[in-house]
């Protein structure tokens, strides 16, 4: 009986966080494809906004809510083997992946990046770009597990924490 209450354990422990999430007073990351920006919300308050680049096409940066399942410092880019800390490298010096559409953290993700011209423009493959500094800054604030709302919207961020629980 205790393998088998272990073995359940092992299972499903990885489903993390459970139950309401968020709650106020919890970090959250509401991302507005609309107006290319970035709001940081923690203590039921949006204590800053961002200003973004997203993906050249409406459909390459998933809408939805989804979980930071991975972050890195100096991440290594796969696609053209450049590793972290090299200046050629577009995702700068910090990824914080999360899980749309079913992956690991690994595919889509926040990150910097080595062009900050491309910043406010919808320009990426898919992923969210940040400047250097603000991703560094962002990075250190949110743990695992934080949730992220990606939307295209014409709504205050204010109004979209509200309705997903983050403000009263």
């Amino acid at each position: 009986m205790l393998k088998l209450v272990l073995s359940l354990l092992l299972v499903i422990g990885p489903v993390w966080p459970l139950g309401q999430n968020p709650r106020v007073g919890e970090p959250f990351i509401i991302i507005n494809k609309e107006v290319n920006n970035l709001a940081y919300i923690e203590d039921g308050k949006v204590l800053r906004i961002y200003r973004i680049a997203t993906g050249k096409t409406a459909d390459l940066t998933p809408e939805g809510i989804f979980n930071i399942t991975y972050k890195a410092k100096n991440p290594y880019w796969r696609k053209k083997n450049i590793p972290g800390g090299d200046p050629k490298n577009p995702l700068g010096t910090r990824w914080i992946g999360f899980d749309a559409l079913g992956t690991d953290g690994s595919i889509y993700g926040i990150h910097g990046n080595n062009d900050p011209s491309s910043i406010g423009k919808y320009i990426s493959n898919g992923c969210v770009r940040m400047y250097t500094n603000d991703v560094n800054e962002l990075f250190d604030k949110i743990p695992y597990g934080t949730k992220v709302l990606i939307t295209t919207s014409s709504s205050s961020f204010e109004q979209l924490a509200r309705e997903q629980g983050a403000i009263k």
